[in-house]
């Protein structure tokens, strides 16, 4: 679906990949409903938007909260006119720690933002989107969500699980107007671990990773590019480009590999 002229909403409007994908989505034409929980990220992310403001409209929601979501749709409508597209990319990590020392606390958090969010999201928007000419639902699950990755198998399982909910969506909407695509980052360079509540170590800890982090920028410019050309899948990042393809070809060496560069994050 192209986006000039196109109203979308992007969850996780307020900081990292969100934002940009709200900033860039403006830059391309669309207008642009941004969501997240902090008032505060959302103000600095309308400040960004520049001479765009005029094209951008917040939202203060909790995605958890079914309730909130299912009124979105009207609201957006209201402000914009339609709904043609939504960009699911709110999401949060657990704390680096084997699961027998996560809390059920953190569980249900991190379960209900990445899957539960996601999911009323698209029960929200699915009939108006079903409605327009044509739509578009991006749903961003993780490099974490096919390849399972030491101290963060809840995240794992909450990302496993968008992966799917997105291609079955896909195939039960192949014979309408909806268009719908999963997206898999590798590291990016965001502020996701301090949003998560998470801390990650030392800087060093991260720094031994074979490959560089990509910025946010340019991970939204391959979200929405994936967009636009309508790709059932989008990988972003040369390390979960590598990774899909050491899965594919061995899925215990690829498990390995990634225990290999993650273990000195975990508690010993």
């Amino acid at each position: 679906m192209k986006i000039n002229g196109k109203v979308i909403a992007v969850t996780g409007g307020g900081n990292g990949i969100g934002r940009e994908l709200v900033l860039q989505l403006l830059v391309r034409g669309a207008q642009v409903a941004a969501l997240d929980i902090k008032k505060e990220a959302l103000e600095e992310t309308e400040k960004l938007a520049g001479q765009n403001k005029a094209k951008l409209s917040t939202f203060v929601v909790d995605i958890t909260n079914r309730d909130a979501v299912q009124k979105l749709p009207d609201q957006i409508a209201a402000r914009h006119g339609a709904v043609d597209g939504i960009i699911n990319c709110a999401g949060i990590i657990q704390p680096f720690v084997r699961l027998k020392d996560l809390d059920f606390d953190a569980i249900e958090r991190v379960c209900n933002i990445n899957f539960y969010g996601t999911l009323f999201m698209v029960k929200a928007f699915l009939p108006p989107l079903l409605a327009r000419p044509e739509a578009h639902i991006v749903n961003v699950s993780s490099m974490g969500g096919f390849l399972p990755v030491p101290g963060q198998t809840v995240y794992g399982a909450s990302k496993a699980a968008v992966k799917l909910l997105t291609e079955g969506l896909h195939s039960e909407l192949l014979n309408t107007n909806v268009r719908v695509t999963v997206v898999f980052p590798g590291a990016i360079g965001t502020n996701i671990a301090a949003n998560s509540g998470v801390g990650l170590g030392t800087q060093t800890d991260a720094e031994k990773s074979s490959f560089k982090m990509l910025a946010p920028a340019k991970a939204a410019q391959i979200i929405l590019d994936g967009m636009e050309k309508n790709k059932y899948r989008v990988l972003v990042g040369q390390d979960a480009a590598f990774m899909d393809f050491l899965c594919r070809l061995s899925p215990e060496r690829a498990a390995r590999f990634i225990y290999n560069q993650m273990r000195s994050l975990l508690p010993s």
